[in-house]
């Protein structure tokens, strides 16, 4: 253990907790109340937004899924780049209206909106269940992400963790929104600087850029004609699954104004150009050899690679970025799956008559065991590559598209097409990901593998736009229009 990088790591983690506590003090609102204590009053402006769905998209699946794959796979991980490519003008152009919609009735969830769009509390327990479902491995990957970090730093790991659950837990308890969008600043200042670092020294110590790619087998640099489809639906899935899950939908409602998100939505690709250099330390991992360790497997190489090519103390720096940089989008997702509980099930199911004091405490206390749910999931789940609970995750929340999304533009949608093909989607992209045993997120199609949540979403869209055209040739008929006019 070195403990000038320890000291750092454990001084900027305390550093970062007291900003998550004096959160509570920022923007003063009555956090007894769900509006401020889980969308922060929708009053962030331009650059919080910037930062908080800066911290809350760029991960520990960036900082640690995405160059574990770049390592295991080759050129297939870096799918990761043209999806957040792909994903903001499709932001641009449905958020702000997402966004004016949802404040003009005051949801608070998609949910909220679904059971308003469809006249449907059915649909939209469908979607708040999905919606929960799919962010577990997501917060998942995010503890993941500070275990592998601090198996690399020697402390023990189990002692370690619950530290660091019990301190994301009390913050969001306390604060809400505004720990996660406060300390996100703090974050991504810490992560551009830690990237910039690595990129910069690491290449010089193994020799340039020229040296690292030398070391790098062909074949994992340039994509098999095997893998074109794979890489383009991995792209494609995940770009729009992304603001499909409700800690991206949480972050654009807490924004002040249509104008603020549309604005985001142009500024925000500043992160695909950093996604591409951490992408990169897969390749000098493999320079630099590094290799898997159990039970972690490529998972450790990045914390490995730092610990290795860095002094102790920017290590111990780029250690703590990692840490927070996981710590805030898991409050985020825990603060967004316990109001889709709150509002969606709980209000409506089991007491609907419920205070608006009693609501937020109910959220506070639901964050809590969305997060416990997290940790099972990595107790029961294969951790080869991490960045398969989030593509997991994505199978799931993407066929919550029709209902969301779709449903802002094609209003002869209908209820019952909505729910036939989110049945029909779940069950197809579930069974995918049990035949592979959720060890991976392609699955064998037409002779090449292709991504689950993509192949499931087209299953989705073919029933509901079928039902949906149906139902609505059936309403027009003379025969049905008699029948409501009797």
């Amino acid at each position: 253990m070195k403990y000038d990088q320890l000291a750092i790591f454990v001084g900027i983690f305390l550093l970062v907790t007291v900003v998550g506590f004096l959160a509570a003090r920022w923007r003063r609102g009555d956090l007894k109340l769900l509006d401020e204590w889980g969308l922060a009053g929708r009053r962030f402006g331009t650059l919080v937004t910037w930062f908080l769905l800066g911290g809350d998209l760029y991960t520990a699946y960036t900082f640690v899924a995405v160059p574990a794959l770049v390592f295991g796979t080759g050129a297939l991980g870096l799918f990761a780049i043209p999806y957040t490519i792909i994903v903001y003008p499709l932001v641009f152009l449905v958020m702000p209206k997402f966004w004016a919609v949802c404040r003009q009735a005051g949801h608070v969830t998609p949910a909220d909106y679904v059971k308003a769009r469809f006249d449907s509390r059915f649909l939209a327990l469908l979607v708040a269940i999905t919606g929960i479902v799919a962010t577990m491995p997501y917060i998942a990957l995010q503890i993941f992400g500070i275990q592998v970090v601090l198996a690399e730093m020697g402390l023990p790991i189990e002692v370690a963790l619950v530290i660091a659950f019990v301190v994301l837990a009390l913050f969001t308890y306390l604060s809400g929104l505004r720990a996660p969008a406060l300390i996100a600043v703090v974050k991504d200042v810490m992560i551009w600087a830690a990237v910039l670092i690595a990129v910069i020294w690491i290449p010089i110590k193994l020799g340039g850029f020229g040296a690292i790619f030398a070391h790098v087998p062909i074949a994992k640099q340039n994509l098999a004609p095997a893998q074109f489809a794979g890489f383009s639906t991995l792209a494609l899935g995940s770009a729009l699954a992304l603001f499909l899950y409700p800690h991206a939908i949480t972050g654009v409602l807490s924004a002040k104004s249509a104008r603020v998100v549309a604005r985001n939505a142009a500024f925000l690709p500043a992160y695909s150009f950093m996604l591409g250099l951490i992408a990169l330390l897969g390749y000098m991992a493999i320079a630099a050899g590094i290799q898997p360790v159990k039970p972690y497997g490529a998972n450790i190489i990045v914390p490995a690679l730092l610990d290795k090519e860095l002094p102790s103390a920017v290590a111990g720096f780029a250690f703590a970025a990692i840490a927070i940089g996981a710590l805030v989008p898991a409050s985020v997702m825990s603060i967004a799956a316990a109001n889709l509980f709150n509002r969606n099930i709980w209000r409506e199911y089991i007491r609907p008559r419920e205070t608006p004091q009693n609501e937020t405490r109910v959220s506070q206390v639901a964050s809590l065991l969305v997060k416990v749910g997290a940790l099972l999931f990595i107790l029961v789940a294969p951790t080869q590559y991490a960045i398969n609970f989030q593509l997991a995750g994505g199978v799931w929340i993407i066929q919550t598209l029709p209902s969301v999304m779709l449903a802002l533009y094609f209003t002869w949608l209908n209820r019952t097409g909505v729910i036939l093909g989110w049945a029909a989607g779940i069950g197809v992209g579930t069974w995918m990901l049990i035949s592979i045993k959720f060890a991976g997120s392609l699955y064998p199609i037409f002779g090449t593998k292709m991504y689950i949540a993509l192949i499931a979403l087209v299953v989705n869209l073919v029933v509901t736009l079928v039902v949906s055209a149906a139902v609505a040739a059936v309403r027009r008929s003379p025969t049905a229009q008699r029948s409501m006019a009797s």
